[in-house]
């Protein structure tokens, strides 16, 4: 019986012995490696600290074209919305009322010529007449008024045939301005009046250049007036400072433009002050009242250390990075950012340029582990040679 018991004992130690063997080689094996991660160094490089507004573009001219005169609109010479230049013909009025009025001061100051040669005839032989006592200096006197009155209707002739002849020209209605026409507000055959309370025929905005307005608080106009004085042109009066611009359905800013306007007071109800910044807009792309942001350099240039958007972690209201010591080890650092630039985030505190930035696997880290680091493009380990098999 004992012999029975002694040789199943020894046949289940033999099946379990594999087994057995297996889990002490998994013990011996060790913890599994370090993670790899990838690191970088910061990236130095000169920028200056742009801040970013929301403003309006506004045409550099807008006029309301108008009618000098009154009378009958007798066609429209434009497509509405179209670019016109200074000098096109808009609108045409009938202008058959108008020669006439052209014809009859004519016709009057043919009169006034013609009396005017009568009574400087008659004054030249009032003199002889004078001399030989013929007449009294009363009726040479007489004469000599009738001169003058004569000289004065004419002058007066060829000032009303002028404007008659200008009044006719009114007739054709001109573009004031290089830019685009609205829609026009009136149909021929429809009377139109001139004058204080003429009626509006249509609208054009000069396209090319145009102008960006937008608003910035006090603090930041005293900031700029600072960095004038610091040798910054940013915020002097008639300045020149860059900016630039992106539309709403742009990602970047690919705009450029110039500062050429600061107003000269700040709005009390808003606290705001008015810049203006102008553009080129040769494609008309931009069109008065369209809405945009407007980026204005707000400091002088400096050097800054930039990382990359995806090394950056968020804990509650704080930014941070992990870096590397120098045994690998991981370590948490709070940092405070600055603005984007070229995809690259801009550290303001809490690195410097020889840090070792966790820039890729940071979901494998967590602070006081040890890792094993790669730097971006570098040539991977070679592992262990491949084992022949027969």
């Amino acid at each position: 019986m004992a012999t029975t018991v002694s040789t199943r004992f020894a046949a289940m130690f033999l099946l379990l012995a594999p087994g057995l063997a297996g889990c002490g080689n998994g013990q011996q094996q060790g913890a599994p490696p370090p993670p790899t991660v990838t690191v970088a160094k910061p990236v130095t490089r000169t920028i200056v600290d742009r801040d970013e507004y929301v403003g309006r573009f506004v045409a550099v001219d807008s006029v309301e074209v108008r009618s000098r005169v009154s009378g009958v609109l007798e066609a429209v010479h434009f497509q509405d919305g179209q670019i016109v230049n200074k000098g096109d013909l808009l609108f045409t009025i009938d202008k058959r009322q108008f020669q006439n009025s052209v014809d009859q001061a004519r016709a009057n100051l043919l009169l006034a010529k013609s009396n005017f040669t009568f009574t400087e005839s008659d004054l030249t032989r009032g003199q002889q007449l004078l001399r030989d006592k013929t007449i009294s200096e009363q009726v040479y006197d007489q004469r000599a008024q009738a001169k003058r009155n004569a000289e004065a209707s004419v002058a007066a002739n060829e000032a009303a045939v002028r404007q008659a002849e200008l009044d006719l020209e009114y007739t054709d209605v001109r573009a004031p301005i290089t830019g685009r026409i609205g829609d026009r507000r009136v149909s021929p055959g429809n009377l139109v009046t001139g004058g204080a309370a003429s009626s509006v025929l249509g609208t054009i905005v000069s396209t090319d250049p145009i102008r960006f307005e937008f608003t910035f608080d006090e603090a930041s106009f005293l900031r700029y007036e600072r960095l004038t004085d610091s040798g910054n042109d940013v915020a002097s009066r008639g300045f020149s400072a860059p900016i630039k611009l992106r539309l709403i359905d742009e990602p970047d800013f690919v705009h450029e433009g110039k500062m050429d306007f600061v107003d000269n007071v700040i709005d009390r109800s808003t606290g705001t002050i008015r810049g203006r910044a102008i553009l080129a807009n040769a494609n008309g792309l931009f069109i008065p009242g369209m809405f945009a942001r407007v980026q204005v350099p707000g400091s002088r240039p400096y050097e800054a250390l930039l990382v990359p958007d995806a090394a950056l972690g968020t804990e509650q209201v704080r930014k941070f990075v992990y870096v590397l010591d120098a045994d690998n080890v991981v370590k948490q650092t709070y940092v405070t950012l600055g603005q984007v630039v070229d995809g690259l985030r801009v550290i303001k505190e809490g690195l410097t340029p020889d840090t070792r930035v966790v820039v890729n696997g940071l979901m494998r880290v967590r602070p006081g582990v040890k890792v094993n680091p790669e730097t971006p493009g570098a040539t991977p380990p070679a592992g262990p040679p491949p084992v022949k098999t027969n």
